[in-house]
């Protein structure tokens, strides 16, 4: 199940086939990584790279560390309890996600992004309720790089209230939804992630891109496509 909310309250209730219709959130643009200097630095030429393994060789050390890694970290767990797949959002999500208030400077939000290394911050009235979505990204836009009057431009920007710059309408999901259906809806709005609320708008936790790229790679192992077992 998916909402919309917004500073008004609810504005949708229901599958995510309509929430393009309902919910005027538009593709966020992400930011692009810096590119480095590979070949030279400062002037001068990086290090030759040294020569490479053996292949043989490379392949045994490989191996034993493999090894050696593999029977310390059995020996330091218990009993294996049995896999379960992953299939919806309360199996990945990140519980008590860390919040703003949409009264709160920009400058501020920044901060506390930083400090909690996230990109993202559901952002919530006194009540807990959701109505919209702070982004990193979106408080330092590429059209603020050091120009000619984008100086006093960034300071304006620093102290406006997270209220004037978070995406609202914002979707979110509940608990029990499938993975799947959470995985269509971000890339269909390019957003990083989904709060995670109830039908009232309570924040309960969020999910982020970054939550279901782990499970696919963790164990117990992600199951998008499986449903519950039928009883004959």
């Amino acid at each position: 199940m998916f909402f919309v909310f917004g500073p008004s309250g609810q504005m949708y209730r229901g599958g995510p086939e309509n929430l393009a219709h309902i919910a005027a959130v538009r593709r966020v643009a992400r930011p692009q990584a810096l590119r480095t200097r590979g070949a030279e630095v400062d002037g001068t030429l990086s290090p030759p790279a040294p020569a490479p393994m053996p292949q043989s060789a490379a392949a045994r050390v490989n191996l034993r560390a493999q090894g050696a890694v593999s029977a310390y970290s059995q020996a330091g767990q218990g009993p294996q309890l049995a896999r379960q797949p992953l299939t919806e959002v309360r199996d990945v999500m990140t519980a008590n996600a860390l919040s703003v208030a949409p009264g709160m400077r920009v400058n501020d939000a920044w901060q506390i992004l930083a400090e909690r290394q996230v990109a993202q911050a559901p952002v919530v009235d006194a009540l807990g309720r959701v109505i919209g979505l702070l982004l990193r990204a979106d408080m330092a836009p590429l059209d603020l790089l050091p120009e000619p009057g984008a100086v006093k431009k960034a300071i304006d920007l620093a102290r406006r209230p997270v209220s004037e710059v978070m995406v609202s309408p914002v979707p979110t999901v509940a608990a029990d939804t499938e993975l799947r259906r959470v995985a269509a809806v971000l890339l269909d709005t390019g957003l990083p992630g989904l709060p995670v609320t109830d039908e009232a708008g309570v924040l309960s936790g969020f999910i982020a891109r970054t939550d279901i790229l782990r499970a696919v790679a963790a164990d117990p192992p992600l199951d998008l496509w499986s449903g519950p077992a039928v009883s004959l």
